[in-house]
This record gives C-alpha cells, structure tokens and sequence, in this order.
C-alpha cells in the first residue's frame, strides 16, 4: 500500500537538496551515523522549549491531573498517528517524527487563548500578529539554544524541511484535499496560518494528523473531566455512530485507515466524503460544548490577566539602553520575573561569536523591547506564568 514511495522525501526526489539544506552547516563527530532529520529529531528532542511542552495545557487547564492532555502529550500523539500514516504510504517517518515534535514549540502558556492574549498585545504595542505556528520557527531559528558537542550553544539550525513544517502546520483549518507545493519560498514571507500549503507531503501528514490528534482526545477529555451533560453525550453518540466503543482508539484507527485507503500521489492526501463530513460534524460539536465551556471561558479571563499583568511589569521598566540597569533596581521587588528576565533579555542582545553569534533585539527602539517581553512570555510554561503573576501581586 506504499502508495507514496516515488514521492517520498529521500535522495531521488528533486527536492531533496532543498528539504535537507541548513541556515549554516552542522558540526559533525567523525562517524555520527545519522540522516539529516535524525539529526533535528534529536536536537528537537534535547532542547529545553521541548521538555516545557509538559506543563502547557492542550484544552483543560488542569495542573493536579495526570491524566488530562498536556501539549506534549498531544505532539507526542502526532508523532505516533503521522508515523503511521507515512510508514503505510511509504513517506519519509524520519521527517514527520520531526516536524510532529516541534510543530508546536512556538505554542504560548494557557493554549490558543495565550495565543490569542499575546497577539493582543502583539497588535497593540508592535502592530504585528502573533500565531504560534510563526512563533514556533522564529523560536527554532532564533531563540531556542542546544549546548553542542563541541560544548558552546548555538541555535538549533534545523532543515528546511521541518522548518516548512512548522510554519505550514495550521490544522485548525478543513482543507478537504491536501497536495505540497512546489516551489521553496523563503519562510519568513508568511503574513497569516495555512498562507501556504507545506513543502512536502510529509509536512502535509503531520497537518493531518494534528487535527486527527487534537480532535479525538478534546473528546475524550471531556468525557473524562465530565463537562458533557448527557443530553450532550447522546449527540456526540448520534456523530460518531460508535455505539458503546465511543473512545479514542476508535477515533483515530478509523480516520486513519480512512485517510490512507482514499489518498494517493495523484489525487491528494484526503478522507472520504463520509469521513471528511464526520470530521466537520465533530469540529463543529467541539466548538459548540468544548472550547466554549463554562468552565473554559472562566479559565480564559484569569489567563489573559495573568500574561498582560506580566507583559506591563516588564514594561514599566523600559529606559531605552538603561533597561537593564532599570530592570536590576527592581529585581529585589520581583525575583524571579526580574531576574529571570534580565538573564534572558542579555542573552539575545549582547549576542555571541560561539553561540547565536547575532544580537535580536535593540534595547534603543521601545518595540524592540516589547517584542522582546512577548517572546519571552511565549516561552514560559502555565505553571510559571501563575508564578510569576503570583509574585507581581503578592507582598
């Protein structure tokens, strides 16, 4: 059933310089025995913006819970269904372990609604959006540091390949059939989510999988956490027409095997009708009693307080090229924010000849700085949010 094969992402494909080519080349010990995306699956795996993927939330804000869907827990089950998924049409499972694992790194604390408070600010104080697919690549370019063999850290210089997948992951959308664009365009261009369809199929069947991924275990962690009334529950019964298997396994084994049977080089990645339509229905249900719950909207409120009371105290203390010494006259007041901080903010403006060897923000020009604030935010886990806004208010 390796349907794929002849367009898979490997050395015979005419792409294959462009998907494996790097911002700068790779140091390499004498005899690593491992392909290009081996390579970034590894250098993803390490890095610390992965290992914070634990204590972000996915739908429900739930720290006491070991059982509820964190983001790690969800790009892990990306992994598995793409993996599936290119390994029966015969893709390339290297390239789409790596992209899964990363395709949400640039996801803010407390989920889209961090998303959607940060890109709040983001307008307001720097007119530009702020989407986590585009933060994911700035992060893996940019601001993500892996302390290499040679024992300096450097940014994480991954292919093109997974780069394009990141950015080209979107999989709140519905595209109904899904072919890889051609042309390699430089992936700074992207203005919006899903402006370009991926690079590579592989990217294509990570796009998939994300939403396979996301949608199933929504459900189940509703039914879990008991947010479903019953009235709600027998609607859900009537859409997936599961009978008393109504579970995850059951989700994703069916829209898998569904996806593979009807996809082919020559007509796209797609579902079948039926399924395309039950996807819609399930979508459409999610919206309706999930992501609009009581519960969620409450969550919602405390999170855009606690990410916009950060972003202002850190703002508070701009004084153009004095920042800094601004920001150490108030880290008594607020430790681990201030401190924190200003290790973080030193680090990206001072630049290094052995590391990230370019400095990303000019304290001179005040949006600098705010972007600054906005990526350093992006980067911080649920927990440490609360914590922080912990501290801001407490005396």
């Amino acid at each position: 059933m390796k349907k794929f094969e002849s367009v898979a992402a490997n050395e015979k494909n005419p792409k294959w310089e462009q998907m494996i080519k790097r911002e700068k080349q790779l140091s390499k010990k004498s005899g690593d025995i491992r392909t290009e995306f081996e390579r970034d699956y590894t250098r993803i795996l390490y890095s610390t913006a992965y290992r914070r993927l634990k204590h972000k939330n996915q739908i429900y804000f739930s720290p006491k819970s070991d059982h509820i869907c964190t983001r790690i827990e969800h790009v892990n089950y990306v992994e598995s269904i793409s993996y599936t998924i290119a390994n029966t049409l015969g893709l390339n499972t290297e390239l789409t372990k790596a992209i899964s694992i990363s395709h949400d790194l640039g996801h803010s604390p407390f989920g889209h609604q961090g998303e959607k408070v940060l890109n709040e600010i983001s307008k307001r104080e720097i007119d530009e959006t702020f989407w986590h697919e585009r933060n994911g690549l700035k992060a893996v370019d940019n601001l993500i540091l892996l302390e290499n063999h040679d024992g300096y850290r450097g940014n994480l210089n991954l292919t093109y390949a997974v780069r394009d997948g990141i950015i080209s992951h979107c999989g709140e959308v519905n595209d109904k059939v899904l072919f890889p664009r051609e042309e390699a365009i430089d992936l700074s261009i992207y203005t919006r989510p899903n402006e370009y369809r991926p690079y590579t199929w592989e990217a294509c069947i990570v796009k998939l999988a994300d939403r396979i991924a996301y949608i199933g275990r929504d459900l189940e962690d509703s039914l879990s956490v008991r947010t479903l009334n019953r009235k709600q529950i027998d609607q859900l019964n009537k859409i997936l027409n599961l009978g008393k298997n109504m579970n995850n396994t059951n989700i994703i084994s069916t829209l898998i095997r569904d996806l593979c049977e009807n996809s082919s080089p020559e007509e796209g990645l797609k579902f079948s009708k039926e399924k395309s339509e039950l996807l819609d229905k399930m979508n459409e249900f999610c919206i309706k009693n999930i992501y609009t719950n009581e519960k969620v909207e409450s969550a919602n409120r405390y999170f855009k307080l606690v990410l916009e009371e950060i972003y202002k105290t850190l703002y508070d203390r701009y004084d153009k090229q004095n920042t800094i010494n601004k920001l150490k006259e108030n880290e008594k007041i607020y430790p681990k924010l201030i401190g924190g901080f200003i290790m973080w903010l030193e680090t990206y403006t001072k630049g290094s000849n052995n590391g990230i060897n370019k400095k990303l923000f000019n304290l001179k020009d005040n949006k600098d700085y705010a972007r600054a604030i906005i990526y350093y935010i992006s980067g911080m886990t649920d927990k440490y949010a609360i914590d922080i806004y912990n501290e801001i208010i407490s005396f």
